[in-house]
């Protein structure tokens, strides 16, 4: 049966994230209300991997299988004119049977975006940080979580993945174009429970002097979620890119 690939762009912040959930509104859910109606039967939608509530994507990425081929221009336009604003499908393509959003992704990369300045038109996507943390700490904190790690420290203590083995090739904080914003990039095969935003937080825990950079090694080795800093909020986290297989 055909197989196709979505590329989906979001705004989190009303949402309780991307799976659907019991009570309330989830990208998930929306989509698959959308498909419903332009496919006029229930079509099922498989996410890359979950993002909390108020986390945003920019490129999330699902597979739906249909019966039967659809038109992928007009299904992704039909699907733009159902959808909420906060909801926009970039791209549709045919993929090979077989093709899984979440098991076939290769890596996966997470984009945190924090300010020292307030922001207005950023005021949902952006978090304030106050005082200033220090960059260079931070990024010197951040090569600890480089190579392959037991990632038990950062994720959610009800999490029920018993594989917590990451491997993380990038993990750096940078100078936005603004004076005061600051991004944290983090690439990884895969991603566990809360990890990006408990990484987030220990990390500014270092950058205002309350760890040392080297106490992230510490951290890391402790395999206890209560060794880490308190999760960064989530608005500030977008799920930027996962790659696949050519």
């Amino acid at each position: 049966m055909p197989t196709t690939r979505l590329l989906i762009e979001y705004d989190g912040t009303d949402f309780r994230g991307w799976q659907v959930q019991a009570e309330g509104p989830t990208v998930q859910g929306e989509i698959e209300a959308a498909l419903a109606t332009a496919l006029r039967k229930p079509v099922g939608v498989v996410g890359s991997g979950r993002t909390d509530a108020g986390v945003h994507a920019r490129g999330q990425v699902a597979h739906l299988v249909t019966e039967a081929a659809v038109d992928l221009r007009r299904l992704r336009a039909a699907l733009n004119g159902l959808l909420p604003p906060a909801v926009v499908v970039l791209a549709a393509e045919p993929v090979p049977d077989g093709f899984h959003a979440r098991y076939d992704a290769r890596r996966r990369r997470y984009v945190y975006r924090a300010s020292t300045e307030p922001r207005a038109l950023d005021r949902r996507t952006r978090v304030l940080l106050r005082p200033a943390p220090d960059l260079d700490a931070m990024n010197e904190g951040a090569r600890h979580l480089l190579g392959r790690h037991e990632f038990s420290s950062f994720c959610r203590t009800k999490s029920e993945t018993t594989n917590r083995m990451c491997t993380v090739t990038r993990a750096r904080w940078t100078a936005g174009d603004r004076p005061g914003d600051l991004d944290f990039e983090i690439e990884a095969d895969r991603f566990l429970h809360g990890m990006v935003r408990a990484v987030v937080g220990t990390l500014v825990e270092v950058g205002r002097g309350r760890r040392a950079p080297a106490a992230v090694a510490d951290v890391l080795a402790a395999r206890d979620r209560r060794a880490a800093g308190p999760a960064a909020p989530p608005h500030g986290l977008v799920l930027d890119r996962v790659d696949y297989a050519p």
